[in-house]
């Protein structure tokens, strides 16, 4: 017969261990807030478990009565620590009630009603209801794809709340799951719950990994001095856009950006100040973007913008705004503050175009190029009508090339 104490020094190994991996994640990824509630779960489950192990060995029930409160706050703390991990706040008030009411009835059936099945009534519907709460969260398809991690969590936490509500009900048929003395129903309940416990924080530890897997793939895709998109970022919209655009017919636009006189604020002013006009810039061209334009860095001082479902006249209406934002700033500048003034070409994709962004953005470069040749500070739209994948350099003259002040006049 399988022995309850050496079950429970098992299981007390078993989470202290389990605790010290969560220490360590939580130290390496101090971001990853679920982690401490985790970390802190592991821990008391080692407590809890110690102090169940001591009622074999001393006749006072209060060893058992700390130890079920206390399995219970760990199960709370488990609960509170996936509600982090989705960004909801940790339901505090719900845990110490679930674990005042869960410690208050159990003694009550022992001190004033000595019921041991309706101990064990209690005690599982205390753990029960965080459990609860963890597959609920873990498996609410509105949170988006469920990853493997948190459907093993989830699937867990139904197990688990399986087992208590069956081994509540053989209690009160007969079957023997007191707490107070080794059984062989209490051992086969322990050593069950030992191994889900266990396989239910390794679900939470892949939807960890999931989560810091998918923060750096994001991180390769950002800038790391603006924050915007890179250039890998904008290379992978910019195939997508164009296979759209294939199958719909429907065009988007590019807007390519360069700084004007970079290189002289660089020189004159040094780096960090070429770095605080970049980031000062994205911030400008942002409260110019509408929702799903991506804006991108693709190097030093020049900036991409994709424009979908848009036509080459709405992408010179955003460069306007962007030119009109940088001039509303440089007249603001004042002391050592640098002005920032931008060239900016726009283009247009069309069946030429194909499903090769490279093919755009050298259309939109071309425009830049028109613009910066008509002085700058100023934006060019590549006409589509004259537009070939050859892009010879006479081509430019398919290119209508905009100043600040045509663009006042005309509107």
């Amino acid at each position: 017969m399988l022995n309850v104490p050496t079950l429970w020094t098992a299981f007390v190994v078993n989470f202290l261990a389990l605790g010290l991996i969560w220490a360590y994640v939580m130290r390496s990824y101090p971001n990853l807030d679920s982690a401490r509630f985790w970390t802190a779960s592991a821990f008391m489950c080692a407590p809890a478990a110690m102090s169940a192990l001591a009622r074999f060995y001393f006749g006072s029930f209060l060893p058992l009565l700390a130890g079920a409160s206390l399995m219970t706050a760990a199960i709370c703390l488990a609960a509170m620590g996936v509600e982090r991990f989705y960004g909801q706040k940790a339901s505090w008030r719900l845990s110490f009630a679930v674990i005042g009411l869960t410690c208050t009835s159990i003694a009550f059936f022992f001190y004033v009603y000595d019921s041991s099945p309706l101990r064990i009534l209690c005690y599982s519907i205390g753990q029960a209801v965080p459990m609860v709460v963890i597959a609920r969260l873990v498996l609410d398809p509105r949170r988006g794809p469920i990853n493997p991690g948190a459907r093993l969590a989830g699937l867990l936490s139904v197990m688990i709340v399986t087992v208590f509500a069956v081994r509540t009900a053989g209690s009160f048929i007969g079957l023997d799951f007191n707490f107070t003395h080794s059984s062989s129903g209490q051992a086969a309940a322990v050593l069950l719950l030992i191994f889900l416990s266990m396989s239910l924080n390794f679900g939470f530890l892949l939807m960890a990994v999931d989560r810091l897997r998918n923060e750096v793939a994001d991180l390769a895709l950002l800038d790391d001095l603006t924050g915007v998109a890179n250039r890998r970022h904008l290379m992978q919209r910019l195939a997508e856009e164009c296979a759209r655009a294939e199958r719909s017919l429907q065009p988007f636009a590019l807007l390519v950006i360069d700084l004007d006189g970079f290189k002289l604020i660089n020189d004159n002013h040094g780096h960090a100040a070429g770095d605080a006009c970049l980031q000062h810039f994205t911030l400008m061209a942002q409260t110019r973007l509408r929702p799903g334009d991506l804006l991108a860095r693709t190097g030093g001082d020049e900036f991409c913008i994709v424009l979908p479902a848009s036509s080459s006249r709405e992408g010179a209406m955003i460069a306007r705004r962007i030119l009109q934002v940088c001039r509303d700033d440089a007249d603001a500048c004042a002391g050592a503050e640098v002005p920032i003034e931008v060239s900016i070409g726009v283009a247009e994709w069309t069946r030429d175009v194909a499903a090769f962004p490279d093919r755009l953005m050298a259309l939109a470069d071309q425009a830049l190029y028109a613009a910066k040749k008509h002085g700058k500070n100023g934006y060019a739209v590549h006409q589509a009508g004259h537009e070939t994948p050859s892009l010879a350099p006479d081509q430019l003259k398919a290119i209508a090339a905009h100043s600040p002040r045509q663009d006042a006049a005309a509107e």
